[in-house]
């Protein structure tokens, strides 16, 4: 081969490597960008206080994940966000993580279909962890609930503890509880919701909420509830698209994050 062909190919293959390179950090700049609004919607939309978190996968069946150094919700940024691995150990990092990263971790483990994790102390979900009554589908935008919200005791793995998710192990039976549900409630605790994006983690978030208030509003009212059917349950999880919602809550966050500054 001759010397000019040789630098041609080597010059294209340089090329193509930068391109990927390029690529990956765009990519990644974008969920980082994703990451920060989902803290930033989750605060506005009272899923979370100064407690809470989100994270993200970094990739399709990747064993890394993204998620904010221990901070309050509506303070994260882009320079707070620190990559973790499976075992929610951080990668480069020295600062102060989130004692409950455990569920992050062991939740991706144990769900390659997961790409995205929250957790939050919701208050209207607490009465549905710490009775026998279930969190059932009553709204159209909730019906993800029919697919079964169960309730983790941490009581079952550890007896008395602070209540927190604070080693592997409890984040192991948590995620136990959860199996292939899309959100577990946390017995006088909060809620793990889950989903296939950081979109559909938050949205379902934000109606798991909805759907609690609602319900027991309705329960309140002393009346047989008419819950969604399970014929009904299935066809919405063919129709559920939360595009719309996620976009508008995203430029509320941007817009709310620049007049702060």
């Amino acid at each position: 081969m001759r010397t000019l062909e040789r630098r041609q190919l080597l010059f294209a293959g340089a090329a193509t490597l930068l391109g990927r390179k390029l690529f990956a950090q765009a990519d990644r700049a974008a969920l980082i960008e994703d990451l920060v609004a989902a803290n930033h919607i989750l605060y506005a939309q009272n899923i979370v206080d100064a407690f809470g978190h989100v994270s993200v996968r970094t990739a399709p069946g990747a064993e890394r994940y993204l998620i904010s150094r221990s901070l309050a919700p509506a303070q994260v940024t882009a320079a707070d966000v620190v990559e973790y691995d499976l075992d929610s150990k951080p990668i480069s990092d020295t600062r102060t993580s989130y004692r409950e990263r455990f569920i992050h971790g062991e939740v991706y483990r144990a769900r390659p279909d997961v790409m995205s994790v929250v957790h939050c102390h919701a208050p209207s979900l607490i009465p549905f962890g710490i009775t026998k009554v279930p969190l059932r589908p009553v709204y159209h935008n909730s019906s993800f609930i029919g697919e079964g919200v169960p309730v983790f005791e941490i009581r079952d793995t550890a007896g008395d503890t602070d209540m927190l998710i604070g080693t592997s192990e409890l984040g192991r039976a948590l995620a136990k509880v959860l199996a292939n549900k899309p959100a577990v409630l946390m017995r006088g605790h909060g809620a793990v919701i889950v989903g296939k994006t950081i979109m559909d983690a938050v949205a379902r978030s934000v109606y798991l909420e909805v759907n609690a208030r609602v319900q027991a509003q309705a329960m309140a009212m002393g009346q047989r509830i008419n819950y969604l059917s399970d014929g009904e349950v299935k066809k919405r999880a063919a129709a559920d698209e939360y595009g719309r919602a996620w976009d508008l809550w995203k430029r509320q966050a941007t817009l709310q994050t620049a007049a702060s500054k």
